[in-house]
């Protein structure tokens, strides 16, 4: 392996995904070379025996060969970060130095700390023996979690992450950066802590997809999360408005929604 020019592979069937990985380890690492992509499994392997990089980030579901079993391809010939939306997939033998592994959406601190002990790792030049079986075993304990019914198919409780158009490009949105969300008859206006978006999914279809003791719709086309809520002042006709913190921002609370506010 080469220090002076350490090199990476990115496998992930999510291509917003895996160009969001890839602009993150720009940021965080700028040295460190992405020599390429792969879509799935087999292409993640074959793409390892071609290109041979120090590191292979491996998203952890994917379709045909998963990322456990591509992953088997490439032990001790590479140091290896799963990638997973399933913090359970976080077993011990990662912290034991065997690999590592990064929760979508890939926050940058996480990433800095992953990358600071890949660094670690590369100055030792190979990936160390020592670690062989710590490696092995937590292979095959993601494998037998596969093969858990339970496990095959696991389900985020809510939405993590939106994406929106914003200009020319597509934005992750973290979902516990919202705002609030407002609906017109085609798009939702999206606010975040950075910034703002459209997209295209309805609020009745956003509600159902987010954490209720987080976010609460106060209107027809409003979504709000409660931690923004400054206070909240009556209205005429059993109607109230919503103040946010550090926010101009009015929102409206219908009649219908009144209630959610009763003890405020």
């Amino acid at each position: 392996m080469t220090l002076s020019a350490p090199t990476a592979l990115i496998a992930d069937d999510e291509p917003l995904l895996r160009d969001s990985l890839a602009r993150g380890l720009a940021q965080a690492w700028p040295e460190l070379q992405v020599l390429g992509q792969a879509r799935n499994g087999r292409e993640a392997v074959a793409l390892f025996e071609r290109l041979q990089p120090d590191i292979v980030f491996l998203d952890v579901h994917m379709p045909g060969l998963n990322g456990v079993e591509a992953a088997r391809a490439m032990a001790r010939r590479a140091h290896l970060v799963f990638v997973t939306a399933y913090e359970q997939y976080a077993v011990q033998a990662f912290e034991q130095g065997a690999l590592d592994y990064l929760v979508k959406p890939v926050e940058s601190a996480r990433l800095a700390d992953t990358v600071g002990r890949l660094q670690e790792r590369l100055r030792g030049a190979a990936p160390a023996a020592g670690v062989d079986a710590a490696l092995e075993a937590a292979i095959a304990q993601l494998t037998e979690r596969l093969r858990t019914p339970a496990a095959a198919a696991p389900a985020p409780a809510y939405l993590q992450w939106l994406r929106a158009s914003v200009g020319a490009s597509l934005k992750l949105i973290p979902v516990e950066h919202i705002i609030f969300m407002r609906s017109d008859e085609k798009y939702t206006l999206v606010v975040w802590n950075e910034g703002e978006a459209l997209i295209r999914t309805p609020i009745r279809e956003l509600i159902e997809q987010l954490d209720p003791q987080v976010f609460v719709q106060v209107h027809r086309s409003v979504v709000v999360s409660l931690r923004a809520i400054s206070h909240v002042t009556r209205g005429p006709n059993e109607t109230a408005d919503l103040h946010l913190r550090g926010r101009a921002e009015v929102l409206p609370v219908s009649r219908s929604y009144l209630h959610l506010f009763r003890q405020m």
